[in-house]
């Protein structure tokens, strides 16, 4: 940061950070000198973020990759939970999902989906990301609001001109590659041509794999009798619909002058299908434009940032090709389609200012408008899916207006603090809805009470951040503080209304199995966080760094399920979702060390990754889908431009089961990952093995495995109950870049 000082404040704040005085020749000459420009020295800005990815650090990751959340799976406190192929969901300490605040190119994208197919991460494609930053625990204001986990901030690449008489710049990569397991293929490319003003650039890939197969038989095989491509073999060890198609394409125009930058991005993405093993349903078409135009301006006080951005998604959903897709007794009814259109509009402003050389005030304000319509149009020949259109969600409206102020300040050489306030008012309502038909018993008097019901809510809730940094030395630290955060329900939450089975089956953004009712009356959600971290180094961070970090929150009126009337064990249930209190506490453990270098060998380094959650309601269940404890541990090898790492994952058993659920557990395993690349200024090559022992294991968070045959109805000759999603077994892949 810059900030234009007379001489005679500059020398006076110089010589107070180098002697605590201000000699008086310092004073006198700097009398007869003109205005200059100081450079002041850069904040470590608090908290430290838990991950940062770069170039560098998601080279490897994302030759052979196209779900973004997977670059995060070795970040500190950071597990994925199943979904579709390039649809994880990140989960940050037992907290996943809405309850994060998830930004792209600072955009608040919002899932548009009743299953949650298409989240945040899922529009981003990999090799578009330039930039990760990851906080768990403790959030400043300015990232967070309307969440009570943690903060996920992504930037695409950003954007290049040509230096100083370089004349025109252009530059531009292509790539491609192929796993084995589900014959995933894929290619991509990125150009961008630009002078020392003006900047354009593209990037784009496509990617479809097959189903992937388990390291063995995990259920009979059978026959999916009357599906969408007619009977096929589904066999014991394949994991049916999982399956993907996908297609991204994003271009940034670009503008600066002076101390001015203007940009325009835009981004479009087209999947044509993509399965999920674990809903009741799988995803037919999704169409998404991003339109995000950009102003950023350095000023003598600090920066300014504004932002205006849209975002658009028309989702389609149905049973693809391994769910039994003709139904009713003369297999003559066509699946159950289901329709969804969103609409997201959002405005920012905020501004970095520099009160001083020590002093940083941060302030800003958000709004977002996001409409909602999902509808399921009816089915010909079926007297419960006709005449009438299903309006799940009509004209759903949830606007959100954001203020917040935070104030950082770097005390004395040890000791800087953060203190920050946000104040978030949501608003939502939703029109009124109707079932297929008027049947009381079907849709008829749950329709008649939602309609008769206020439907329009109105939250206003508020953020606290509170943190120090206490620095002892150059090989010590200690991060810490109190965050209080609170998130209001989202439109599904809220707004789903039928008790009807098919129509609760068809609700399920957990992955679970189950059917679900929303509530129009759910309190917003407020969690209570204490964090602490200690960070331990060598003097230059260079050879050896160690973190300890644990955490304790407390969730009051945390959102989670209850049986709607008698829940059974051993099957899928009908739940309506419920407040209730809850707390979750665990650390994370991480760390590095250079293992030594040999002449005509190479260097060597040590990587490893700890993490342990545990979550539970207030009333004794346990939370769902929480990541036992794992560890990530490495060694990575360094010979020239070849970089090759053998990496263990090994992860416990999950014993500790959310009843109300009727989770699932899983054993515990551990896989052995194998991969090196080569690097030259004009080509990179990646080869890699995964899980290169081929271990059968399940997927903690993984969900119920219902991905193929009968899946509309619950249990009784429905989605058969007590299998858990496997992971992938041996698979190969080998990528290639060329870059020009």
């Amino acid at each position: 940061m810059q900030y234009p000082v007379r001489p005679s404040a500059m020398a006076l704040a110089v010589a107070a950070l180098i002697s605590g005085t201000a000699p008086a020749a310092y004073a006198d000459e700097a009398q007869q000198m003109p205005t200059v420009l100081v450079t002041a020295s850069k904040f470590v800005p608090v908290p430290v973020t838990a991950g940062s990815l770069g170039a560098e650090q998601m080279a490897g990751k994302r030759s052979a990759l196209n779900d973004t959340a997977q670059l995060l799976s070795d970040v500190p406190g950071m597990s994925l939970a199943g979904g579709g192929a390039v649809s994880s969901l990140p989960v940050i300490h037992g907290l996943a999902d809405d309850r994060n605040r998830i930004k792209i190119d600072g955009m608040d994208l919002i899932s548009a989906c009743a299953n949650h197919m298409n989240p945040p991460l899922s529009y981003i494609d990999p090799a578009n990301v330039g930039n990760i930053k990851v906080y768990t625990s403790l959030i400043p204001v300015s990232l967070g609001g309307d969440s009570i986990g943690g903060a996920i901030v992504v930037a695409s690449q950003n954007p290049r001109f040509a230096k100083p008489g370089e004349g025109l710049l252009t530059t531009g990569e292509l790539g491609t590659f192929y796993r084995s397991n589900g014959h995933a293929r894929g290619v991509q490319a990125a150009a961008t041509i630009a002078n020392e003003n003006f900047s354009f650039s593209y990037n784009g890939a496509t990617a479809r794999s097959d189903n992937y197969e388990a390291a063995r038989d995990f259920k009979p095989g059978v026959t999916a009798v009357a599906t969408k491509i007619g009977d096929h073999w589904i066999g014991g060890d394949e994991v049916a619909s999982s399956s993907y198609k996908t297609e991204n394409h994003a271009v940034n125009l670009a503008m600066r002058s002076g101390q001015h930058l203007f940009e325009f991005k835009a981004g479009f993405q087209d999947m044509p299908y993509q399965g999920f093993p674990n809903q009741h349903m799988d995803m037919t078409k999704n169409r998404s434009t991003q339109l995000n135009f950009v102003y950023t301006g350095q000023f003598d006080w600090g920066t300014l940032v504004t932002r205006l951005y849209q975002e658009k998604t028309r989702h389609q959903m149905d049973f693809s090709n391994d769910k039994l897709f003709w139904y009713g007794a003369a297999r003559n009814v066509a699946g159950m389609p289901m329709e969804t259109k969103g609409k997201n509009n959002g405005v920012s402003v905020k501004a970095d200012i520099a009160l001083s050389p020590i002093d940083q005030l941060r302030v800003g304000g958000e709004l977002q408008r996001y409409r909602l319509d999902d509808w399921w149009p009816p089915v010909a020949n079926s007297m419960m899916m006709s005449p009438n259109t299903f309006m799940n969600i009509n004209n759903g409206k949830r606007d959100r207006f954001d203020a917040y102020a935070e104030w950082e300040r770097e005390w004395t050489s040890k000791w800087t603090s953060l203190l920050g306030l946000r104040a978030d008012r949501v608003s939502m309502n939703a029109g009124n809805v109707q079932g297929y038909n008027t049947m009381p018993m079907g849709y008829g008097n749950d329709a008649a009470r939602f309609n008769a019901a206020d439907r329009k809510k109105t939250d206003n809730n508020y953020n606290l951040t509170a943190l120090a940094r206490y620095t002892v030395n150059a090989n010590q630290s200690f991060e810490g503080g109190y965050a209080r955060k609170a998130r209001s329900p989202s439109l599904y939450e809220r707004y789903t209304w039928s008790t009807n089975g098919m129509g609760m089956t068809m609700n399920n953004w957990i992955n679970d199995g189950n059917g679900y009712v929303g509530d129009i009356n759910l309190k917003p959600e407020v969690a209570h966080t204490l964090s602490l971290s200690m960070d331990l180094h060598d003097g230059a961070g260079k050879q050896w760094d160690l973190k300890v970090a644990p955490y304790f929150t407390r969730v009051n009126n945390y959102i989670d399920a209850a049986c709607l009337t008698k829940c059974s064990p051993n099957r899928f249930n009908y739940l309506k979702v419920v407040n209730r209190d809850a707390k979750l506490y665990g650390f994370d453990l991480s760390g590095s060390a250079n293992l030594g270098k040999i002449d005509g060998v190479g260097s060597f380094t040590g990587k490893g990754v700890v993490s342990y959650v545990r979550g539970k309601t207030t009333d004794g269940d346990n939370l769902y889908n929480i990541m036992p404890l794992n560890a990530r541990l490495s060694v990575e090898h360094r010979m020239g431009n070849w970089t090759t790492t053998v990496e263990e994952v090994l992860v416990r058993s999950k014993s500790k089961l959310s009843q109300v659920r009727n989770e699932m557990e899983t054993g515990g395993y551990g896989l052995l990952n194998l991969r090196t690349s080569y690097e030259a200024k004009a080509y990179r090559i990646d080869i890699g093995l995964d899980n290169a022992l081929n271990k059968f294991y399940s997927q903690p968070l993984g969900g119920a495995y219902i991905g193929q045959g009968v899946t509309m109805s619950l249990n009784g000759g429905g989605a058969p109950y007590g299998i858990t999603v496997p992971g992938m077994g041996r698979s190969v892949y080998a990528a290639l870049k060329l870059k020009f």
